[in-house]
């Protein structure tokens, strides 16, 4: 293994592979699991599925970045469940990495549109994780429950292929589309994040509240909810 590989092997203070809820999660979800790719997967379906996406998580709070502190609260947002995947692979011997992109999203709920003010979601957070001696790309962003509510299929990752997040919805309308990337780091930049996410998202880091799936299911049975 090459030192970039044994670097992403390392706990940091955001992804803190180190930390023995995030080792139990780790060591649960895996099983028994007899490959490295098999772990990646399980782990994946672990974090998708049990945090749930959150986008109205507290800005202005470390802890809304720290994977030990995501897996307490159950839910999260982009960053904080690419942390903690990030930190459960590490734990549990896959070297993985953190990237960032700004995707445009255009599937949010009408409020979470409005509390953002643009359909441009800056530093959005995936994870590189090592399998097979190349880096793999994964999102385990949106909950299964949330896309039944979205009209999308959940993004599945088989080990193999990059996942990253449904270019198209059941309809096949454009869902999410990938604008810029800002690379790759072995932590959370958590207090840049706190700084940036007040200034692009004022309205969002400014106490609003919700529950998306609430806001989906809502609009799905009625279109003129707001």
């Amino acid at each position: 293994m090459d030192t970039a590989a044994r670097l992403h092997l390392a706990p940091a203070e955001y992804v803190d592979s180190d930390h023995p809820a995030v080792q139990a999660f780790a060591r649960a979800a895996v099983g028994a699991a007899a490959t490295p790719v098999e772990m990646a997967r399980r782990l994946y379906a672990a974090v998708r599925d049990g945090i749930r996406y959150n986008p109205y998580v507290d800005y202005g709070s470390a802890a809304t970045y720290r994977a030990s502190a995501v897996l307490a609260a159950g839910d999260g947002y982009c960053v904080g469940k690419a942390a903690l995947y990030a930190a459960a692979a590490r734990s549990v011997g896959l070297p993985a990495r953190l990237g960032f992109a700004d995707v445009r999203n255009h599937l949010a709920t009408r409020r979470l549109l409005e509390a953002v003010g643009t359909d441009v979601f800056a530093w959005h957070g995936y994870v590189e994780v090592l399998l097979n001696g190349r880096w793999v790309k994964v999102t385990p962003t949106f909950n299964a429950s949330l896309c039944a509510k979205l009209g999308v299929e959940a993004l599945d990752f088989d080990g193999v292929a990059d996942a990253l997040l449904q270019p198209a919805d059941g309809g096949g309308r454009r869902f999410m589309e990938y604008l810029a990337d800002h690379g790759l780091f072995h932590d959370v930049p958590a207090k840049f994040l706190i700084r940036e996410m007040a200034r692009l998202y004022p309205k969002l880091c400014g106490g609003t509240c919700g529950d998306m799936e609430r806001e989906a299911e809502a609009e799905r049975t009625d279109p003129d909810t707001e």
